[in-house]
C-alpha cells in the first residue's frame, strides 16, 4: 500500500469527537500525522499558531467560534494556509462562504475515505 499522507501533519477541528475519532483513523491509516485536535475554532487558532499544521480539516458548526471565522482568522496569521471545511449535507452556502474566506476544499459527512484522501491530496499537491 503506497503511504498517501507521507508525514504531513493535519489538525483535525470538529465539536464531535467522533468526528474526530473517524478522521483520525481515516488520516493515520493512510500515512498522516496528527498535528492537534480542536474542538471549537477559538482552539483550532490556538493550536494552529503553536503547531503549524501542513493541513486542516475544519467543521464548520461549532461552538466558541464557527468554521467560517477560523478559516479568517487562520489565514491572517498565514496567508498559505491549507484548509479543508467538513459540511454535513445542505450546508452548500456556508461551503461557499468558507471557500471566499479562504478555504481550499470541502468534504461532505460523513467521511468517505476516498473523498478525504483526495481533497488532502489536492490541497498537499
Amino acid at each position: 500500500m503506497s503511504v498517501v499522507g507521507m508525514g504531513k501533519r493535519i489538525l483535525i477541528v470538529d465539536d464531535a469527537a467522533f468526528m474526530r475519532m473517524m478522521l483520525k483513523d481515516i488520516l493515520t491509516r493512510n500515512g498522516y500525522e496528527i498535528a492537534a485536535e480542536a474542538e471549537n475554532g477559538l482552539r483550532a487558532v490556538e493550536l494552529y499558531r503553536e503547531v503549524r499544521p501542513d493541513a486542516v480539516t475544519m467543521d464548520i458548526t461549532m461552538p466558541e467560534m464557527d468554521g467560517i471565522t477560523a478559516v479568517k482568522e487562520i489565514k491572517k496569521l498565514d496567508p498559505g494556509a491549507k484548509i479543508i471545511m467538513c459540511s454535513a449535507m445542505g450546508q452548500q452556502l456556508m461551503v461557499m462562504e468558507a471557500i471566499q474566506a479562504g478555504a481550499k476544499d470541502f468534504v461532505v459527512k460523513p467521511f468517505q475515505q476516498e473523498r478525504v484522501l483526495q481533497a488532502l491530496g489536492k490541497v498537499l499537491g
